[in-house]
């Protein structure tokens, strides 16, 4: 697959040297309904034996279109997980067009001419609610018109499950909400993050349970506040793990909040590494214990918890 960054004004050079199939979206998190999309550009793209691409965004159109501050963003994958997902799928080319003011000023009618028209999109396929500009006067009921007859449109209806749509903004409330196993179910895998490993104040080593304290990369989203069944890839190997997120409330008051990790079976040095973190099961919310020794006594069962739930994972 070929990623392609894109800094408006489009240049020709961009320009794929065929007639392409061109998925739209912002796709954060390449959840199940934004693979419908992708799939069924797929499925086209091989009946018509020509190349499948997806334009997406280097940020979240609601930071130009809303005013959103960027930095108040927390995306659910970044930019090389989406790429990584995207491969995976069959996509041969990836556009990320950097979202400035001017692109976003960019009328309905420019935008197909200088976009979809320009990248020599033969098919365009999108979600049922994608836009290019105002609701009103740029849906994907209007795109026809705006396409006069030079490409053909193609409207993924919506995916949904248990009356629910699938949306990422279903998952980053379920996230929120520490209910990571509805976060997997809507993604179709497990959610996945990267953090550098970073010092911490090193009291898990004296309790007996040592942890690896992580400075999460970019603007990812965490899921909420508590405990945590996650495996841990340090290097090629994947490690089981209890994740902390919180405000080690036991050691004191208004913390900041934390990401801490107890690595099962692991026992290295691995300061200023990057690791991947995927989070498969909430256990229990954090708690102010008494003292060390409470402290200690739960961190023993959320160890059994964690084993006990990979055990019954793999059976």
């Amino acid at each position: 697959m070929k990623t392609i960054d894109i800094q408006p004004p489009l240049q020709v050079s961009a320009a794929p040297p065929q007639p392409i199939v061109l998925t739209l979206g912002f796709f954060d998190g390449v959840h199940r309904g934004h693979q419908a999309v992708i799939k069924t550009g797929k499925k086209i793209a091989l009946a018509k034996k020509i190349p499948l691409a997806v334009m997406t965004f280097n940020i979240h159109p609601a930071v130009v279109y809303r005013g959103v501050s960027e930095t108040d963003i927390r995306y659910l994958s970044t930019r090389e997980e989406k790429i990584r997902i995207m491969q995976s799928l069959g996509v041969d080319y990836l556009y990320v067009v950097h979202f400035t003011p001017d692109f976003a000023a960019l009328t309905p009618q420019a935008f197909v001419d200088q976009y979809l028209v320009g990248l020599k999109a033969d098919t365009v396929v999108a979600g049922f609610d994608y836009t290019y500009g105002k609701r009103d006067v740029a849906s994907m009921a209007l795109l026809p018109k705006y396409a006069r007859g030079r490409f053909d449109v193609i409207s993924v209806p919506e995916l949904a499950e248990d009356g629910q749509k699938v949306s990422s903004t279903r998952i980053r409330h379920a996230l929120d909400s520490r209910d990571i196993d509805t976060a997997n179910d809507f993604l179709g895998y497990t959610y996945t993050t990267a953090g550098k490993v970073v010092h911490g104040e090193a009291r898990g080593r004296l309790l007996g349970f040592p942890t690896i304290n992580l400075e999460t990369l970019g603007q990812q989203r965490l899921p909420g506040i508590g405990i945590y069944a996650v495996k841990v890839k340090v290097g090629t190997t994947w490690y089981l793990g209890m994740a902390s997120i919180g405000r080690n409330v036991t050691f004191g008051a208004d913390r900041d909040v934390t990401l801490e990790i107890n690595l099962l079976d692991f026992n290295q040095m691995i300061y200023g590494e990057t690791v991947q973190v995927r989070w498969y099961h909430y256990l229990r919310g954090e708690v102010k214990f008494a003292g060390a020794d409470a402290l200690i006594d739960q961190l023993k069962k959320d160890e059994t918890a964690v084993r006990d739930y990979f055990a019954a994972k793999k059976g």
